[in-house]
């Protein structure tokens, strides 16, 4: 899908034509994944991770790291690309062109940031 214009007026009527039903879970009704059977859990090499709903740019390659939870992790954003906001105990990031929830963010990854952004697979798409 290509990068659109901010689409979190979307209606949910046509998020359910764009998407996958198990993506529609993750992205629109906060769902997770369970753990070690995503697809980009292993996904390596030089690229750009993208929003499986909207194809926004969302973390490059060079910041995902194994963090050894099940899900891909990753250090860093791509700047202004990933909105924060608490989830009851948590820190949910989602994207910032579609709010599609991308998963949640924790303070025990490495450095420089101390940061691992804990993000479903069906979430995103590489590039």
């Amino acid at each position: 899908m290509d990068e659109k214009g901010p689409m979190k007026n979307t209606s949910e009527e046509d998020w359910r034509e764009i998407l996958t039903q198990e993506e529609y879970h993750v992205l629109r009704e906060k769902g997770t994944e369970a753990p070690f059977s995503g697809k980009h859990l292993k996904t390596e090499g030089e690229g750009t991770f993208t929003c499986a709903g909207c194809g926004s740019k969302l973390f490059d390659s060079s910041t995902k790291f194994k963090s050894g939870t099940g899900w891909p992790s990753f250090m860093d954003v791509i700047e202004g690309c990933v909105d924060l906001c608490q989830d009851m105990n948590r820190i949910e990031a989602t994207c910032s062109n579609c709010g599609g929830h991308l998963g949640h963010v924790f303070d025990d990854g490495p450095k420089p940031t101390g940061k691992r952004y804990c993000i479903n697979s069906l979430s995103l798409n590489f590039e």
